[in-house]
């Protein structure tokens, strides 16, 4: 039988103490991976999951590539961090995301219980951690996790922009 605290809100997150320096580090990690994306023609988001200040999952975009619709960045390195770990609980874990994490994405981190999400720039139409949606942080949800966005947002920014851009070119010839 079911206890009515079985249901309760689970309680915040202990803030993290965030280092902007490193925080560019890894997101210049994730953008590497973003560039891979953007090297196969799949949209440019890269993804890295850090745990102790190691990079234990790398991933990139590969919707195209694998044809699967869920093949996002997040998800496929969520999935590489588990195989490492030996477990899907990442609760101490950060991922670092070249762009806002979509409402499928936020779901699956807020189920692997991720730590804290970095991200450089917002998806206003599509973004679940603050875009238009904020599953990460969402009181009634088993897990919230700590997120800060924006971290070299113009560079990634950027990276999509162009990758667009040359999509529209393309297909005007």
């Amino acid at each position: 039988m079911i206890q009515p605290d079985e249901f309760a809100a689970a309680p915040a997150p202990e803030p993290v103490l965030i280092d902007l320096e490193t925080d560019h580090f890894y997101m210049g990690e994730a953008l590497r991976q973003a560039r891979k994306a953007y090297a196969k023609a799949e949209v440019p988001v890269g993804a890295v999951i850090v745990r102790a200040g190691e990079i234990i999952a790398r991933s990139w975009n590969q919707v195209e590539t694998l044809k699967d619709a869920t093949a996002h960045a997040e998800m496929l390195a969520l999935t590489q961090a588990e195989s490492v770990l030996e477990d899907w609980r990442l609760t101490d874990c950060d991922l670092y995301v070249t762009k806002e994490p979509c409402p499928m994405c936020a779901g699956a981190i807020v189920h692997c219980r991720v730590r804290r999400v970095i991200f450089g720039c917002p998806d206003a139409k599509g973004g679940a951690a603050g875009g238009f949606i904020n599953l990460l942080q969402t009181p009634n949800l088993n897990h919230r996790a700590e997120v800060t966005p924006g971290v070299l947002g113009e560079e990634c920014l950027g990276l999509l922009q162009s990758f667009f851009a040359e999509r529209r070119a393309a297909k005007k010839e």
